[in-house]
């Protein structure tokens, strides 16, 4: 008797799933159906095609729905320019908000170094953009990226202490290198300059004049070098998609929480804001809203803070500071190599490290060659590469598609 009931509820659960598979493809056959009957003009559709329509409505209303949802998509992604008359606008009410605060803080994304040829993330010709298309993404060597207008902007506005401090996301070290003192600067996401050891205590930090992400990605942050006090493994600074940063420097969480806690004007450039929106310390939510920092935006396409935003300024991040500058009665410094603080910085690599990479050497500003650079790689200058940080994390929960 048992033996027959365990059969026969084998056998009904077998048939109960049969029975969901069947009706899942029978929805995805009429959902298909409906789709097509629908991308139709009305005039061209057939009387059993519309009679398909009255008889699927709530399958038509999901696909009005997504299709609703596809364009306020497109829409977010699509770049606005302001015009010539109303950026100069909006920037003269920059620039007074500017003169009136008291501690202006920095958020800046990757919108400030394409004009270093560092590709953003979510612009039409972005990183993540390119990936979604099934298109692959590769850059010159980042090493060869000097800082932009905007980053000397920056450095001039905080030595001017009209900027109290920076929080970037940017991993391409072109805050440090346009000459912003470390404690006015947080790199939440890591520097590729910096690798680190973290066996010594406190962490023992490595400067150096080459993209050290090489070998690193998401969770695998060894750099294949050794610290030269106690010789454990040197890891990079990277924070990548799924990763929590705990390193104090370069990533200077710390000085972040502070200047947000006490900003009164924030200024985003360059960020979509994404990411930074999840940071709830960087906004300070908990405040009513009359008593929260005043917030400017810089940026071409749509942000999640927009409708929390004075004003939303719709153009490139050179142009906006240029124009900044000038109603501020501020010269804009100029990039010298010969002063990029990253050569100070540097430790050199040990005679036995010098072939640990494969990338561009930053040369010294005498024109000479740096040790640690062997000049048979040189031919790789023209081959695109990727660094270990760079247009990762993409795929992270993101399913593979089944062929069909």
């Amino acid at each position: 008797l048992h033996s027959n009931t365990g059969v026969s509820s084998r056998a009904e659960r077998k048939a109960l799933e049969k029975a969901k598979i069947l009706q899942r493809e029978s929805e995805r056959k009429i959902f298909r159906l409906v789709g097509r009957v629908l991308k139709k003009p009305e005039a061209e559709r057939s009387e059993e095609e519309a009679s398909v329509l009255l008889l699927h409505r709530d399958t038509v209303e999901e696909h009005c729905k997504r299709q609703v949802r596809r364009n306020v998509l497109k829409r977010k992604q699509e770049e606005v320019f302001d015009d010539a008359d109303e950026l100069k606008s909006k920037v003269r009410q920059l620039a007074a908000a500017v003169k009136q605060a008291n501690h202006l803080v920095v958020y800046t994304g990757a919108g400030i170094s394409t004009a270093a040829s560092i590709p953003d993330y979510r612009g039409p010709n972005g990183v993540w953009t390119q990936l979604q298309k099934g298109r692959t993404v590769s850059s010159s060597d980042l090493s060869k990226a000097e800082p932009t207008l905007t980053h000397m902007c920056i450095r001039m506005l905080h030595k001017e202490k009209m900027v109290k401090h920076v929080v970037s996301q940017n991993c391409d070290g072109l805050h440090l290198r346009s000459g912003l003192p470390r404690n006015a600067l947080s790199e939440l996401h890591g520097n590729m300059f910096i690798e680190v050891c973290t066996s010594c205590s406190p962490v023992r930090e490595y400067v150096r004049l080459f993209d050290v992400t090489e070998r690193t990605s998401l969770h695998r942050h060894g750099t294949g070098r050794t610290c030269m006090h106690c010789c454990g493994e040197l890891r990079d600074t990277i924070v990548h998609f799924g990763e929590r940063g705990t390193l104090e420097q370069p990533l200077n969480w710390k000085g972040a929480a502070e200047a947000a806690k006490m900003a009164d004007v924030i200024l985003c450039l360059g960020s979509s804001l994404k990411v930074l929106k999840k940071y709830a310390c960087l906004w300070c939510m908990n405040r009513p809203a009359s008593k929260r920092p005043k917030l400017f935006i810089v940026n071409l396409q749509w942000t999640p803070k927009d409708d929390l935003a004075l004003l939303k300024i719709n153009g490139k991040c050179d142009d906006v500071m240029s124009l900044l500058m000038e109603e501020l009665n501020l010269q804009i410094p100029v990039y010298k190599r010969a002063e990029d603080p990253i050569f100070c910085l540097a430790t050199p690599l040990r005679p036995e490290e010098v072939n640990s990479h494969t990338r561009e050497v930053i040369a010294p500003p005498d024109g000479q060659q740096d040790r640690s650079a062997d000049p048979g790689r040189q031919a790789e200058e023209a081959t695109a590469v990727q660094g270990g940080w760079f247009g990762r994390g993409y795929g992270k929960g993101r399913k593979k598609k089944k062929a069909t």
